[in-house]
């Protein structure tokens, strides 16, 4: 979107989830992509720009070698296109065809950094690039200056997620505590795992093995729960959506 001159309410109004936005050249297609997609998930129709077709699709082996760029203070607040608002502080991105939500390791292969971030953006339309990212993920691939960087993007789920060359403490198994952050309850211990070892920034993670068979991934525990408050308005922000507060480690 950054340097495109196309709007992502423009866009809303395309995909159906706003009544806002202009035409801007847009021409929406009604065959040729899937929509078996999770609740929640947004695949979208076919859509026309500047005579170029797009064809979103779930796309489950996603991978692709190319030019990214990044967006950030123009459209910092602004909607989306499945209807969030733009947090240039947060790990997100917009893509052509991929499903909204949907998460994406993005490498730099000029200097081997990676980051994950979450797609709730169409985008980018100039200059054949092939994904736009926010200004905190264009800082952490250390290419906010040049603008532009060569990147791999490849499709991966919740539980990849992981910035750039950091280590992170090994998760330990959560006892009982006052209150947690939940982040996700997996099916897969593996997934959850991985999930854990992503959370380095926001402290140390920990897995807690329910009666259900789920392995919930948890932040915590906190005394206050002005603390919890506060940690959970920052995941959510940093791309965890569905995170919420819980009392008991079991719950």
């Amino acid at each position: 979107m950054r340097g495109a001159g196309i709007t992502a309410l423009s866009i809303l109004a395309l995909l159906g989830l706003s009544g806002c936005g202009g035409g801007s050249g847009y021409e929406a297609g009604l065959a040729g992509a899937s929509q078996n997609a999770p609740a929640g998930v947004k695949i979208g129709k076919p859509y026309k720009i500047r005579g170029t077709w797009y064809y979103p699709e779930d796309d489950p082996s996603y991978r692709e070698t190319g030019t990214a760029s990044w967006y950030g203070p123009n459209f910092h607040g602004k909607p989306t296109a499945n209807g969030e608002r733009f947090d240039q502080n947060a790990l997100t991105a917009a893509h052509r065809t991929l499903p909204m939500p949907s998460w994406v390791r993005v490498e730099n292969l000029d200097n081997g950094r990676e980051v994950t971030v979450r797609v709730n953006d169409r985008g980018p339309f100039a200059h054949n690039r092939i994904i736009d990212l926010s200004r905190r993920a264009a800082q952490l691939l250390d290419m906010q200056a040049a603008g532009v960087a060569r990147v791999r993007v490849t499709r991966v789920y919740p539980g990849a997620a992981e910035p750039p060359r950091r280590r992170v403490p090994e998760p330990v198994i959560a006892g009982r505590g006052d209150l947690f952050i939940q982040i996700a309850a997996l099916s897969q211990q593996a997934r959850a795992r991985d999930l854990a070892a992503s959370l380095g920034d926001y402290g140390p993670a920990a897995l807690v093995d329910g009666p259900s068979g789920l392995v919930r991934v948890r932040l915590g525990p906190f005394a206050e729960r002005s603390d919890a408050e506060r940690m959970l308005a920052r995941v959510r922000r940093g791309g965890y959506p569905e995170a919420r507060i819980v009392s008991d480690p079991l719950s």
